[in-house]
């Protein structure tokens, strides 16, 4: 996948039998097993992601150690470097349906359902004391009082961190293709370091958030469509920064080249796109 000797191969490869796309089903299912026992209370909850997180752990080392391999032995060619792309491309696109689908949800929950349901008989048929407004901590009696959290000051230090990533990333980028190795290592090196500042600085957020705000998953539609965005969000960050940690130490073993390194594209276009669905965030979730 974007090695030296990619454009060797005068055939189109045909990889093997593999494991590893059950692997990774496996890893899923234990995701959705694992997520919703934890936030519905049950033991078995926390045991079951732990083990999500160790089988996706292996799939990713294994995965990317094979194609890693193939990819220096000069198996591939051009018409496989085209056939990453597609599959990059295609990936990616459907993490933006998996975004639009949590931004949609909480357009519907705000700009429809809450101010319709403000104009039915609220006394009758839902509560005396509801108000169409937003953020709503309806429905009364089971949503404990909870506070918001506004844009400054970590959202605000944690835009201007991943905006810089996309900079140092790019010109890393840029290093790469002019072949100078020792800025692009620098360069590739501060946009991992900056994508850990990032989620660092989320987890204290998340943590003021409980302790000092009462605002939890549970807290209502305005909890659990902050928690989903942003914590799909930072689990978004967490994979894109190991993807350029992957990147930077096959780079530190001699791999790419300035004609031939779709890896690192392929990350990076990841990392632009996580950039790019944090400014939504900041802007519809922070601010409005």
């Amino acid at each position: 996948m974007g090695g030296s000797s990619a454009h060797a191969a005068p055939y189109y490869f045909v990889p093997g039998p593999s494991k590893w796309p059950i692997v990774g089903s496996i890893a899923l299912t234990c995701f959705g097993f694992g997520m919703s026992g934890w936030v519905n209370g049950a033991g078995y909850g926390p045991w079951v992601f732990a083990a999500f997180l160790a089988i996706l752990a292996y799939m990713m080392v294994g995965w990317f150690g094979e194609v890693s391999r193939e990819s220096e032995g000069g198996m591939y060619n051009a018409r496989v470097d085209v056939s990453f792309r597609w599959s990059m491309g295609w990936f990616i696109f459907s993490e933006v349906m998996f975004f639009a689908a949590f931004f949609g949800a909480l357009f519907y929950a705000r700009a429809i359902t809450t101010p319709w349901l403000g104009d039915l008989d609220h006394k009758a048929m839902l509560w005396p004391g509801f108000s169409a407004v937003w953020p709503n901590a309806g429905p009364a009696g089971v949503v404990e009082a909870f506070q918001t959290i506004g844009p400054w000051p970590i959202p605000t230090i944690n835009t201007a961190l991943l905006l810089t990533s996309g900079v140092t990333l790019t010109i890393a980028h840029h290093a790469l293709k002019d072949n100078r190795r020792g800025a692009l290592k620098f360069w590739l090196l501060m946009t991992v370091l900056l994508g850990a500042i990032f989620l660092v600085l989320q987890a204290y957020e998340y943590m003021h958030a409980y302790q000092d705000l009462n605002l939890k998953l549970s807290s209502g539609i305005f909890g659990s469509t902050f928690f989903m965005l942003t914590g799909f969000h930072g689990f978004h960050v967490t994979v894109g920064a190991l993807m350029l940690a992957v990147v930077l130490f096959r780079i530190m073993k001699g791999h790419f080249s300035p004609d031939n390194h779709f890896a690192f594209e392929a990350a990076a276009w990841y990392w632009h796109f996580v950039d790019v669905v944090w400014l939504g965030l900041y802007v519809v979730v922070y601010w409005l």
